[in-house]
């Protein structure tokens, strides 16, 4: 990767995004929640009236130009320096581990191992298996379809991180099907498996039978991902 950092990196592939997305003011709001910056602050960052930034994303002012992309994305990274740089560490993991951001959204190992029931407390989760372990010492968050469609068992399991002690959070789920099938294929099972998007009525019926055989934990939760992802950041 020639020695760029994850801050460059997320910086290019931001600008990158935006440049050629064929509605760069939808895709500039999108990177802009996704950081969680509001209209007003990104604009008092760049020194310019909120309504700047207004109009580039509903495109009423023409498409910026590369040096205004500059501009914005430089803004969203230095506030989230301010912050703390979660954003950015967050990148950072997810290419270190060998993935792109859109298949792993977020990747993050505990300094000491924590009770499940925290975990499933902070994002809202329900159990509807218990498995054999009752801690986890990490996280991975996936973004299910795109796991199940681009990755190999191999892949597949470098999900896990440093260690099999964690909770694998699948994304973008409509019954838990497709999730807990490929997880079949791969030796050791986690922890635990949370299936995000859904609740326990909208469950396959298989599910949890599955989750028994293999014997981790299985649970359910539709807190709205960005929030999710917020409450992840607390359990480092």
């Amino acid at each position: 990767m020639g020695g760029r950092g994850p801050k460059r990196q997320l910086a290019e592939k931001i600008a990158g995004e935006i440049t050629l997305s064929d509605d760069p003011g939808a895709t500039l709001r999108k990177w802009r929640t996704d950081f969680d910056v509001s209209q007003t602050d990104l604009a008092s960052e760049l020194e310019v009236s909120s309504s700047v930034i207004s109009d580039y994303e509903s495109g009423r002012r023409e498409s910026p130009g590369i040096g205004v992309v500059k501009r914005l994305v430089d803004g969203l990274l230095a506030i989230d320096e301010r912050r703390g740089g979660d954003r950015i560490r967050q990148y950072g993991r997810v290419l270190s581990a060998g993935f792109e951001s859109d298949v792993v959204l977020d990747l993050r190992e505990y300094a000491t191992s924590i009770p499940l029931s925290r975990f499933y407390g902070n994002i809202g989760a329900t159990e509807v298996a218990t498995g054999g372990v009752d801690r986890i010492s990490g996280h991975t968050v996936i973004d299910s379809i795109e796991a199940i469609t681009r990755l190999s068992s191999e892949e597949f399991f470098r999900l896990y991180g440093q260690s099999t002690n964690r909770a694998l959070v699948f994304t973008g789920v409509t019954r838990g099907e497709s999730p807990l099938v490929a997880l079949r294929v791969v030796n050791p099972t986690p922890n635990a498996v949370v299936l995000h998007g859904i609740d326990d009525a909208d469950l396959w019926n298989h599910a949890a039978d599955l989750a028994r055989i293999d014997g981790y934990s299985l649970a359910t939760t539709s807190t709205p991902l960005e929030e999710m992802l917020e409450e992840l950041v607390s359990l480092e």
